[in-house]
């Protein structure tokens, strides 16, 4: 028999759903959810197209309590940019998790993905980060360096961002967009060294291959979320980074020794143990920062649960939203 599926634009959906400590706690759900069990998430597909210069990653997973599960399908074709048109793209698929049947196809052109990823970020510094944060640091200039700095302000209310990337204009854009929006000092570093020594939260969000953040940078009181590794050769911390941190998190321990930090770190055979995840840590089954001296590192290669909880959050605020069609 037929049914109702809406149809909502990227437009709609800016007017629906924002970065907000409710978007946080909703992320922070879905990661207690992986540590209740339960769960199925398989692992991402994720196919690179060399040829094109490009990448598609295709996430899901169901959450046991959650009236839906999405799949999400996230494009990136990098050489976009000189045909005028975006490097990212994308939408997520609302189904019934009762009937199967499509619900709502997002149109969201990336902003549900970037919106949850910055609020995993939250959640990573909500429990790992020092009680008393003062200055953070970004390194990395895009949409996600800006996220990840506002989302990381609602939980650890610093006062001052340094921010660096390997480009000084965008990287002066960039502190002056996060000081105009949060009201903080916001300055450039010029090296990415001086930023780690002097921040007591660091964020990195690049695409990098290459380490940016050094082992012998690490020091007491420090807390670093990666969240750039999100494809096998993608790396931006020293693998020697979590041997030395006190506590290493992972937001998903097999999906991070595949695609993120873990899997540089294993190849270098320095992490062999296996990690904490960080929906124990959400869920009081594994300990989060015990020391304000401590480092502590948060490894966010992205998950299907995530997409499965901001969707249906996203679902249950429509109102009128979108367009109804019948299929």
């Amino acid at each position: 028999m037929p049914h109702d599926i809406r149809i909502v634009t990227e437009a709609e959906l800016r007017g629906v759903v924002s970065l907000d400590t409710g978007l946080v706690d909703v992320v922070e759900a879905a990661f207690a959810a992986l540590d209740r069990g339960g769960v199925v998430m398989p692992p991402v597909m994720s196919m690179a197209l060399e040829e094109a210069h490009g990448e598609v990653d295709v996430k899901t997973a169901y959450l046991p309590g959650f009236d839906g599960f999405a799949i999400k399908v996230s494009p990136g074709f990098f050489d976009n940019p000189a045909r005028g048109l975006p490097s990212l793209n994308g939408l997520m698929i609302l189904l019934s998790a009762e009937t199967g049947l499509v619900q709502a196809v997002f149109l969201d052109n990336g902003y549900l993905t970037d919106l949850r990823t910055a609020a995993a970020g939250a959640v990573a510094a909500r429990h790992l980060a020092p009680e008393e944060v003062t200055t953070a640091g970004v390194i990395g200039t895009g949409v996600q360096a800006r996220l990840q700095i506002r989302a990381a302000h609602l939980v650890r209310p610093f006062e001052r961002v340094l921010v660096w990337g390997r480009d000084p204009q965008k990287a002066t854009a960039c502190a002056a967009d996060l000081k105009a929006e949060l009201g903080i000092e916001a300055e450039v570093c010029t090296d990415a060294a001086t930023l780690v020594h002097r921040a007591q939260l660091v964020v990195t969000t690049t695409p990098a291959r290459d380490p940016v953040l050094r082992a012998e940078w690490l020091h007491p009181g420090l807390h670093v979320t990666a969240m750039g590794s999100d494809q096998e050769g993608k790396n931006e911390l020293d693998p020697a980074c979590l041997a030395r941190a006190d506590l290493y998190v992972a937001d998903r321990a097999a999906q991070c020794a595949l695609l993120g930090e873990l899997r540089t770190a294993r190849a270098a055979g320095l992490f062999p143990q296996e990690p904490v995840e960080l929906g124990a840590v959400v869920a009081g089954a594994a300990p989060g920062r015990r020391d304000p001296r401590a480092i502590t590192i948060a490894d966010l290669t992205g998950t299907g649960a995530q997409d499965t909880a901001i969707a249906c959050h996203v679902a249950a605020r429509l109102g009128d939203a979108g367009t109804v069609v019948r299929a």
